[in-house]
């Protein structure tokens, strides 16, 4: 192991980045509590404001967890420059349950109606496609589910920091083989866990509607946070002297074409796909999902993650000369964190109330009451909705310093770190 080629690296965080981490907790913590004042009786926007913040957030963890795993389940060389920087960011799910307990007390005392349509008991107990959902849909199954999604995400992403931080102290290759030996178990968790909580969490915002396509298409939209998301971490960690050796420009390469491949081209396919499916079978139970979305402000967005989320970066990253500039591709995924941002939006806002949807004998009808205003679709931005984001985003950004500053920067035991340093690009 060629060790020399970064020793004069700084690979320990220092200086202003170090002080920052517990600085953004703060600010995240007092941006939750003034998005808390701001709902008092608003409480149906502060609801879906703060589980939009808290997708988001969790979103990119996720992102940073999968990518974890999966170096080790391929035995991946490259990414060991860059995979302390995803490990940071996926050990802040050992505290972000704690985010979502607020929503858990909000169902199970009953009061889920200002967040999900199946919370209120007699909507459930009178419709009858509602009322099979029933059993899986109760408050008490709901939330235990929950707890075991939050509970292995939060061992998971610890034991993966824990053991990976133990190899920089001892130099011990067990290490590797034990993350190796457990990351095709604990990818399985991922996938189940992830889907699950997709479903659980965002898509029976519009209970009636269903889609298998769905947590693929969640997960999709994390990798496009998580992909740009580090880039801007790797970028930041290196304008503060950081990492300077050990991240190189071919690096940078890969982590772009992983963004363009996964959160560009990927989540294009994924979402062409679910679409057309349910545009060629026109089911009105499954339609109803994009109606909503087609509807008031609602086009506007979705045309605006065609173009932005696909057309645009698709144009920018797939030539390699964007992805090989460092002062290109920060911008690039700058842009596409904050089309990660509108994605989530479009996936938690816009809901018709089942009432209106039963009620309308047509589509004309149906858009002639959203136009008038007798039926809300969600649409519209509030102080709330960036309060909220703000101070979700704080924390991890706070959180994911937080967890770097007892650490190298880099996996400097790793017995792969030399092939990461002279790593290249075809």
């Amino acid at each position: 192991m060629k060790v020399a080629d970064i020793k004069n690296d700084q690979l320990k965080l220092s200086g202003s980045a170090k002080k920052r981490g517990p600085i953004l907790a703060g600010i995240g913590v007092a941006f939750l509590g003034l998005s808390a004042g701001l709902g008092s009786g608003e409480w149906t926007t502060f609801w879906k404001s703060y589980l939009f913040a808290w997708m988001v957030a969790v979103g990119i963890a996720l992102g940073a967890m999968f990518f974890v795993l999966l170096q080790h389940v391929t035995r991946s060389g490259w990414s060991i420059s860059v995979r302390r920087l995803a490990e940071g960011i996926a050990k802040n799910l050992k505290w972000m349950w704690i985010l979502f307990v607020p929503i858990l007390i909000l169902v199970l005392k009953g009061n889920g109606d200002l967040l999900y349509q199946w919370g209120n008991a007699e909507l459930m107990e009178h419709d009858h496609l509602l009322h099979k959902k029933a059993t899986y849909l109760s408050p008490t199954f709901w939330s235990a589910r929950a707890v075991v999604y939050l509970l292995i995400w939060a061992v998971v992403a610890s034991l993966y920091f824990k053991w990976s931080t133990s190899q920089d102290r001892d130099g011990d290759v067990k290490w590797t083989h034990k993350m190796q030996k457990w990351a095709p178990v604990c990818m399985i968790l991922y996938a189940f866990t992830q889907s699950y909580a997709a479903i659980d969490w965002m898509m029976t915002l519009q209970p009636k509607w269903f889609s298998t396509m769905f947590p693929v298409y969640f997960w999709a939209s994390t990798m496009a946070g998580f992909f740009a998301s580090i880039i801007l971490l790797a970028r930041y960690l290196q304008k503060t002297g950081h990492i300077q050796k050990s991240v190189t420009t071919e690096h940078y390469h890969d982590l772009g074409k992983w963004l363009f491949g996964l959160g560009v081209v990927f989540w294009a396919y994924i979402a062409f796909s679910q679409y057309m499916l349910i545009w060629y079978a026109n089911l009105p139970i499954e339609t109803a999902w994009y109606i909503t979305r087609q509807m008031g402000g609602w086009a506007s967005i979705s045309l605006l993650l065609l173009f932005g989320h696909f057309l645009v970066p698709f144009l920018l990253l797939i030539t390699r000369w964007t992805k090989r500039w460092r002062c290109t591709l920060p911008v690039i995924a700058a842009w596409m964190v904050l089309m990660f941002f509108v994605d989530i939006y479009w996936l938690v806002f816009p809901v018709i109330p089942e009432e209106a949807i039963a009620e309308a004998s047509s589509y004309n009808e149906l858009a002639n009451l959203v136009t008038s205003g007798d039926v809300s679709v969600g649409y519209g931005f509030t102080l709330l909705n960036f309060t909220c984001l703000f101070g979700m985003l704080a924390l991890l950004c706070g959180g994911t310093l937080i967890n770097l500053r007892s650490c190298n920067l880099v996996a400097t035991a790793d017995p792969r770190l030399d092939e990461a340093l002279h790593f290249e690009n075809a």
